[in-house]
């Protein structure tokens, strides 16, 4: 079974999103082994400056770095990165589960993944060019993810 690993900036504190991910969560068992790293977000002050700001991505990203299994197929979540119709994302993850048994989702925080991290990733998709909250992305990740089986496996959900 596909192992997928969700690596995250910040906590999920609102019940609403809770409830979301843990629904998709458990509709996704049927397909593959979902789990969640959640990294502890920065402190960002008013003031920011370009130094303190590539300081916190820093931080940050350097923890995320240390979460990724070995031998992961490495997707991170990025403005830049390609985009994809669901039914090419269902084809996407598709062939990279072929190959690898496990798959890595990085969602970075709000001042986004540095460079470094950015290269060491296999692939860069973007879902819009709209900002949106990380915590409410986390929900349209796994809709996505659980959407993806269902139009691999031909069944009715995806219209």
């Amino acid at each position: 079974m596909l192992n997928i690993n969700i690596i995250c900036v910040g906590k999920i504190k609102e019940k609403y999103l809770k409830e979301a991910i843990n629904e998709y969560s458990k509709r996704l068992s049927k397909y593959c082994k979902l789990s969640f790293t959640e990294i502890s977000d920065e402190k960002i002050p008013d003031k920011l400056y370009p130094k303190l700001e590539q300081e916190i991505k820093i931080k940050e990203c350097t923890n995320i770095i240390s979460h990724i299994k070995k031998d992961s197929y490495v997707i991170a979540l990025d403005l830049n990165g390609k985009e994809f119709t669901s039914e090419e994302f269902s084809e996407k993850l598709q062939d990279i589960s072929m190959q690898n048994s496990y798959i890595t989702f990085i969602i970075g925080g709000s001042l986004g993944l540095t460079y470094d991290l950015l290269k060491l990733c296999n692939l860069k998709i973007s879902f819009s060019k709209l900002t949106f909250p990380h915590q409410l992305f986390r929900v349209f990740l796994l809709e996505q993810i659980f959407r993806a089986f269902k139009i691999q496996k031909g069944e009715t959900y995806h219209r």
